[in-house]
């Protein structure tokens, strides 16, 4: 069976300000030391499973452009754009009319732009034998990180252990964040796994699962997929897009579905969620900080600085994530890099939007 690959890139990426903005999210910045893109990474790493021809990129109509820019090797006919998100249901349900109007049925791989892999050849292993679970009945497959730590940050997935099938368990359920005292009750147990976003299952499998739990997004989707290719192919698309109602493929159909089941996976997985996680990217210099640009500094240490051309003196300064861009500078406290959202929060209640 034909094996294709939905990769979604229409997120804003806001804890990555002042670097990700509107007009260039995380997706498309450079955050490794190899100065290819998070977007690039992504696709360059399923190039050995899947033909490029093959693969199909979701994002934002605003973010077409950059996309052909990044990916210049991907045919133009296969970046799909939303007209507005409205989360992870629609984006995927739409990648699949799509691809079916080319192949009416394939294994599809759906995969988040923005996340970065350490260990490729151990997650394409992973992928292969997602695609082999997914492609045996009606199954969903998912893949789930092993944890290493009580992450509150992150969504878990309740495996059975004593049901498999290879190396894949079945699920018995999604839950949401859980505070600390949860997730460290969750780690000792050893039955949880991260929910990473990453899903194999063929097209026909996901399209009977939208229709039974989300028949209207269903009736939606085979609207646009009638007027492909038609001239009322951008009319229909923002018309029936527009009527969707924002919601997760968690919640609009893997926490009601039957025959999941889930992979787990120790490839060196980070979901690049916030600029701690550049300590965990890049390597810190003999006082523990990451610097990136023309910086000096004198008694700091476990700070992460990035600037350009502007010299930044660091003078006594621990545990602070500085970044320096054209037009604004975020000066922030380590433990309060989830609160950068805030920000851009307060940046729309007083209109000066030119900086978000």
């Amino acid at each position: 069976m034909n094996r294709v690959a939905l990769i979604m890139a229409g997120g804003r990426g806001e804890r990555f300000w002042p670097r990700s903005r509107k007009d260039m999210p995380k997706q498309f910045l450079t955050l490794t030391d190899d100065g290819k893109t998070m977007i690039q990474l992504t696709v360059e790493r399923i190039l050995p499973l899947i033909n490029v021809e093959d693969i199909y990129i979701v994002t934002n109509k605003d973010y077409k452009n950059l996309v052909k820019q990044q990916l210049p090797d991907l045919p133009e006919e296969n970046i799909l754009c939303e007209p507005v998100g409205k989360n992870t249901a629609p984006c995927i349900g739409l990648g699949a009319v799509y691809i079916q109007r080319k192949y009416s049925d394939a294994i599809m791989l759906v995969l988040p732009s923005d996340h970065l892999i350490k260990y490729n050849s151990m997650f394409l292993k992973a992928l292969k034998e997602g695609c082999q679970i997914a492609e045996k009945n009606e199954n969903l497959v998912t893949i789930g990180i092993t944890p290493d730590s009580p992450e509150t940050g992150y969504g878990y997935i309740k495996f059975d252990s004593a049901a498999s099938m290879g190396q894949a368990f079945a699920v018995e359920k999604f839950v949401e964040k859980p505070d600390l005292e949860t997730a460290k009750e969750y780690l000792r147990t050893e039955e949880y796994l991260w929910n990473s976003g990453m899903f194999l299952w063929k097209i026909s499998t996901i399209l009977n699962n939208i229709e039974k739990f989300m028949p209207d997004v269903y009736k939606g989707l085979l609207k646009i997929q009638k007027a492909i290719g038609t001239t009322e192919q951008d009319i229909i698309l923002e018309r029936e897009f527009m009527k969707f109602k924002p919601s997760s493929i968690d919640y609009g159909v893997m926490e009601k579905a039957e025959n999941i089941y889930i992979l787990p996976g120790a490839f060196g997985w980070d979901d690049v969620g916030s600029w701690l996680a550049v300590e965990r990217i890049k390597k810190t210099n003999e006082f523990g900080n990451i610097v990136d640009g023309n910086i000096i500094t004198i008694s700091t240490k476990n700070c992460i600085i990035e600037g350009g051309k502007k010299l930044i003196a660091a003078v006594g300064l621990h545990d602070l994530v500085i970044v320096d861009a054209e037009d604004a500078t975020l000066i922030c406290d380590k433990e309060a890099t989830g609160e950068i959202k805030k920000v851009l929060e307060n940046l729309k209640i007083c209109n000066r939007v030119e900086y978000i």
